[in-house]
Order: C-alpha cells, then sequence, then structure tokens
C-alpha cells in the first residue's frame, strides 16, 4: 500500500523539480558520485595446523580453533567414482550413500537418533576421485562424534533392505533427470570430454547400471578401497592437539592397514571438435555446454589458468556474460569454469538460449574462446579477477568445516603446505604474461566438445550457417551414455539405433 501511494507522488515531484530546466532548454544536473574506494587488504593468516600419522597408515591433521565450542571432522577415502567396476557404474556413490543406512551396530534410526540427540551433523558422499564422510559436533560430544563416524566408515552394514530402497530412489531420480536438459547436457558433456576415461561416466551411475548393482558389488567395493591407509582426517576445532589425537586413535588406532589396489592409468582422450546434438522435440530453448579437456589440480599451471577461465566465464569478469547477456540479450546467464581433479580436468562454458539464436549463441562463445588464445586479457580484467579471488579467500577459511576442507585440499591433491599460507602472494604474482602463455597452450578453439539439447528441428541450419558442418544428432529416447555414438544398441542383434530426427 506505501508503495502505490508513494510512487505519484514522488513521480510528480520529480516532474515539477524538472520542469524549469526542461523549458530553460538546458540539461538537468544530476547529481552523480564515484564508487567508494576498497578498503586496503589486510593480511589473512592461515591457521596452523599440525599432521600425524598413525601406524596403520592414516593422516590426520589438526587445527586448535577456539572461535567457536563446535569440532569439525572430515574424513576422505581416496576412491570416488573414478573407481567403480568397469560395467558397475553408481557402486562407489551407493556405497557412500549407505554409510550412514546402518551399520553393525546400529540401525539407520539409531545412527540418525544418535547424531541428533547431540547437536550435530552427519554427511556421507562421494566425488570423482574421493568419497567422504563429515561430523560436525560440539565440543563435548567430540568422543561420541568420533565414534559414530569410525562406525559408519569402517562398519557400514549395507542391509539389503537399505540398498533396495535407495536402489528404487536413485532409478527413479535418474529416469527424471534424463528428461532435464540441464542434467543431459552436463552429464554428455562429460563423456564427449573424458571418452572413455573414468571421469567421463556419471557418478550415480546409470538406470541399468544401478538396477543390476548387488550388496556383493557394495561389500567389495568397501573392501578394496576403506582402509586407514587411504584416508585423512582433518579434526578442527575448540580442543587440543593431544585431545584430538586420543580420540582418533581411540576410534581408528585398531583399524588394520592393507594393501591398496592400484588402478590402471587410463589416458583422457586428445581435444578433437566434436558437436553433438541431443534432440528434445518439446523444448523451446536449448541447453549449450563447449570446452576441452583441461589440467590436473596438481599442475604447475594451475592458478594461470584459474585466472584465465575466470576471465572468460567466471567471477570478477566474465567476458562471456557482458556479451552474451549485457551486450546482446541472448541470455540469463553464461559462465565457465575449470575443473582440476587428480589426473585431468575440464573447461566447461554453460548457458542456455532460446532455439532461434542457438547458432549465434555458439559461434560468439567460440568466438571468445579464440579471443583467450588470441589476444589474452588485459591488466584490468586480471586485475577484477584477482580481486575477487584474494577477497574471497577469507571467506573459505572462516569456519571449522572451511578451514578442515582446505587442509583436506591441500594433503589430498599432495600440494605444497605453504600454498595455505601463501595464498595471496600466488594470485597476485600472475601477470598478463602468464594468461597469455597458458591460453596459448592449453586453449584449443578449433577442438573444442560441444553439447546442444533441444529442438534440433528449430537450429540444426543455423549450425551449418556459423560454421558446424559436422553434427551428429541423438534422440533423447535412444541416448546411450556407455556407447561411442551415444545412441543404445538393438539388443536383439546389437544393431545401433540410427534414427534421424
Amino acid at each position: 500500500m506505501h508503495t502505490r501511494v508513494f510512487r505519484p507522488v514522488l513521480a510528480a515531484s520529480l516532474v515539477a523539480w524538472l520542469w524549469p530546466s526542461l523549458l530553460s532548454g538546458q540539461a538537468a544536473k544530476w547529481p552523480s558520485s564515484s564508487p567508494p574506494r576498497p578498503l586496503a587488504a589486510r593480511e589473512v593468516k592461515f591457521p596452523p595446523y599440525e599432521a600425524k600419522t598413525l601406524p596403520n597408515g592414516m593422516t590426520v591433521a589438526v587445527v586448535v580453533h577456539n572461535e567457536q565450542p563446535a569440532v569439525s571432522l572430515r574424513m576422505i577415502l581416496r576412491a570416488g567414482v573414478a573407481q567403480d567396476p568397469a560395467g558397475k557404474f553408481g557402486v562407489a556413490s551407493m556405497v557412500a550413500t549407505l554409510l550412514d543406512q546402518g551399520t553393525t551396530t546400529r540401525t539407520a534410526q539409531q545412527v540418525a537418533d544418535t547424531i541428533d540427540s547431540a547437536g550435530g551433523d552427519l554427511e556421507t558422499g562421494v566425488g570423482r576421485d574421493l568419497s567422504y564422510a563429515n561430523v560436525t559436533i560440539m565440543k563435548d560430544g567430540l568422543g561420541l562424534g568420533m565414534n559414530l563416524l569410525a562406525d559408519v566408515v569402517r562398519r557400514p552394514a549395507f542391509a539389503q533392505e537399505e540398498l533396495d530402497r535407495q536402489r528404487q530412489q536413485v532409478v527413479a531420480a535418474l529416469r527424471v533427470s534424463y528428461q532435464d536438459p540441464v542434467y543431459v547436457a552436463s552429464v554428455v558433456f562429460d563423456r564427449l570430454v573424458y571418452g572413455f576415461h573414468p571421469y567421463g561416466f556419471p557418478g550415480n551411475g546409470t538406470p541399468a547400471s544401478v538396477e543390476k548393482l548387488t550388496r556383493d558389488d557394495l561389500v567389495e567395493f568397501h573392501r578394496r578401497y576403506y582402509a586407514p591407509n587411504n584416508c585423512i582426517l582433518a579434526v578442527v576445532g575448540d580442543l587440543t592437539i593431544d585431545e584430538a589425537m586420543a580420540a582418533v586413535t581411540g576410534a581408528f588406532g585398531d583399524w588394520a592397514r592393507q594393501e591398496i589396489p592400484v588402478d590402471p592409468a587410463v589416458e583422457p582422450p586428445k581435444p578433437t571438435q566434436r558437436v553433438v546434438v541431443v534432440d528434445k522435440p518439446d523444448a523451446v530453448q536449448t541447453e549449450i555446454r563447449m570446452g576441452q579437456i583441461g589440467i590436473p589440480r596438481k599442475d604447475d599451471d594451475y592458478m594461470a589458468v584459474d585466472l584465465a577461465i575466470r576471465i572468460l566465464g567466471g567471477e570478477g569478469a566474465n567476458r562471456l556474460h557482458r556479451v552474451l547477456r549485457t551486450e546482446r540479450g541472448l541470455t540469463y546467464g553464461v559462465s565457465a569454469d575449470a575443473e582440476t581433479l587428480k589426473r585431468s580436468g575440464e573447461f566447461e562454458a554453460q548457458t542456455n538460449t532460446r532455439s532461434e539464436a542457438t547458432g549465434e549463441v555458439l559461434r560468439l562463445m567460440v568466438d571468445e574462446f579464440s579471443r583467450l588464445r588470441r589476444d589474452g586479457v588485459n591488466d584490468g580484467e586480471l586485475a577484477d579477477a584477482k580481486a575477487y579471488l584474494t577477497g574471497n579467500f577469507p571467506l573459505t577459511i572462516e569456519t571449522p568445516n572451511d578451514i578442515a576442507t582446505q587442509i583436506l585440499n591441500v594433503l589430498f591433491y599432495d600440494l605444497p603446505i605453504k600454498e595455505l599460507q601463501t595464498f595471496r602472494q600466488r594470485v597476485n604474482a600472475v601477470s598478463v604474461d602468464d594468461i597469455a602463455r597458458v591460453a596459448v597452450r592449453y586453449v584449443q578453439p578449433d577442438r573444442l566438445s560441444i553439447v546442444l539439447v533441444g529442438n534440433s528441428a528449430a537450429f540444426l541450419d543455423q549450425l551449418k550457417r556459423v560454421g558446424f558442418k559436422r553434427v551428429e544428432v541423438v534422440r533423447l529416447s535412444d541416448l546411450d551414455l556407455t556407447t561411442v555414438d551415444f545412441k543404445r544398441k538393438d539388443l536383439a542383434d546389437g544393431r545401433t539405433i540410427a534414427r534421424q530426427p
């Protein structure tokens, strides 16, 4: 009510104030001011930590952080979806999902009641390279939290009824996801970039692979990879190092080390231009993914590459957003990101647009990749990207969970310890010449992998007009992530279904 009453009065007053100027033919002098100058950067120190190794090979990092009466216990195991056995996609994810769904000493309900009664939080999950289990609890619940963490990691029950329940939920969710252009574009892009490398398959598996999972598959995965010498535990919070190590030793000290299998080295494919269109005739817009193989996290060029891709489409600069959104109005948003993993990585730009603008958007995105390689970046763009990274860093070490995550990242990727203390210096040391060098070395605009999900009939002709002559079209109903051409096979005779839209 106040808004509707106030606005006409304000508008009338504004016209009255302007009227003499309008009559005299003089332009109004609008008040103006410059944006406030940023505050001087203050030194941000990462809290010191102490790393120890138990006799069984388990790595433990402890940080004393007394600002809150809480403790964060974050454990990662060096095995994730990349360790899924061939043809059994989704095993690592299902193992992680069932860790807190009952142990040999507690039912799923008892696990939930134990952490809830202590006012804590328990979380389990999986990534491409790792699995994790986290407990956040008040200081006086340290012993309970540590023992519960050990129970779910060491002694999961994998009860058949829990497996059946989770399998039903995962398969139902995946079938819904396979109708979602956002999900389809992302999983097809990963498969296109990484090929048949383990990074190329969806972490949750496929409906067909999940339906075939057995309890024995989960037990065997857990037996192979869940061992103390294959995990790292970060303990951060309001406690002493002696208190932390006593709790860790009590819960994990008798966990026997074992030999961890060495996974065969599989190299991702070399970047090759390939355009895959997943046809969804009822779509009114097109999901677009574009990119290529990137670099591993431990690569010496990581910081320069990260800044280059941020300038292309990330926080602090985002050329893609400026061109596609601000200047052309072709999308509501566009971004680019550099994913860096243990063995490889990828550069990915993503957006969506109306079907009739698909070709134009695609051409503009490729042009921006080319411009990054050809022209590099300017001082202003680099300064903005640096300012975002260095300004955001203090926010990533505010809580015990944040600090634990940073430490685990360094230990997992075997990075120099000093990286935690020298973040700002390393960011600011990157020059425009460094960006030019890595752009030429890694960005290959003529070898981009491109995925489009939408109504192909509305934009295929556009692609040809903007220079994309070779395009593979796959009906959404025929999509199969396990085949070379993304088309499912006829189970009767093995022939590829190659229907055209």
